[in-house]
């Protein structure tokens, strides 16, 4: 080995531990305003912690000193809004849903809050003969469908109140719930369980079981469900796979930033 071949082999490589004090700073300097508070969040030693702070200052991706508190500052969040604007549902759930589907061989849904009902963002099918008559992009109350109803469960009675009031509760078949105070206890059960259904509420002869997502503000504007038909899934044994429907909204809100779900 030539002396050159020596000094090459010989260079320090990048501190990995120097860049992750670094990002845990960053993190809990988000997260917190008082230096003490981000200092026991590190876990690092106040000089540390300091030192790594006053770069980040510096640099504009914190603002703010020990006195006063810190907040992000214009560089971060001129990141994370740049980063938020290009945020595509459809491609953050589509992994989690693929191996969703896999696991439940059923049809699942993504779909979004868009005013006052859901929107279809995302579909993918089971290996079954039989195909949903959902679309990416169709549109369907709240209060019938699962997704519509694990949305509407994080929202104030105010809230839903207002929902009955400018768009009241249509029938969509027999099993519809059409009165305000038997649709505020359904959502009282929905908040309990952390889950909703839909029994041919919807539509004649297809059930589902659904979960909210929350987005990077922790609101809940996303949901996801576990759909069949209730010749194969009769009664409530759609219900079944609440906690993979439960499972897989988690893991999309982590993806998509929620803090209710770190």
């Amino acid at each position: 080995m030539t002396l050159e071949h020596r000094t090459l082999d010989a260079s320090p490589a990048p501190s990995v531990g120097a860049s992750e004090k670094t990002l845990r700073v960053l993190e809990a300097a988000i997260l917190h305003d008082r230096f003490t508070d981000i200092v026991e969040e590190t876990g690092l030693a106040k000089a540390t912690v300091h030192r790594i702070l006053a770069t980040l200052v510096e640099q504009e991706f914190i603002s703010g000193d020990s006195d006063r508190g810190y907040q992000p500052g214009a560089r971060f969040l001129g990141i994370a809004g740049s980063a938020i604007s290009r945020l595509d549902i459809s491609a953050i759930a589509e992994p989690i849903v693929d191996e969703l589907v896999r696991e439940v061989d059923c049809t699942i849904h993504v779909g979004m809050l868009n005013g006052f009902e859901m929107v279809y963002a995302l579909r993918r099918d089971s290996s079954k003969p039989y195909r949903m008559g959902s679309r990416v992009g169709l549109s369907l109350p709240m209060h019938c469908s699962g997704m519509g109803k694990a949305v509407l469960s994080s929202w104030t009675p105010e809230q839903v109140d207002r929902l009955i009031a400018d768009v009241g509760l249509p029938a969509r078949t027999d099993d519809t719930i059409t009165d305000p105070a038997a649709l505020h206890a359904e959502l009282a059960r929905v908040r309990a369980r952390g889950y909703a259904m839909d029994l041919g509420e919807n539509e004649r002869g297809t059930v589902c079981v659904s979960a909210p997502i929350r987005d990077h503000l922790g609101r809940v504007t996303y949901g996801l469900s576990i759909s069949s038909i209730a010749l194969e899934h009769p009664g409530s044994s759609i219900e079944q796979f609440a906690p993979q429907a439960i499972a897989a909204a988690e893991a999309i809100s982590r993806a998509l930033g929620s803090p209710a779900a770190r």
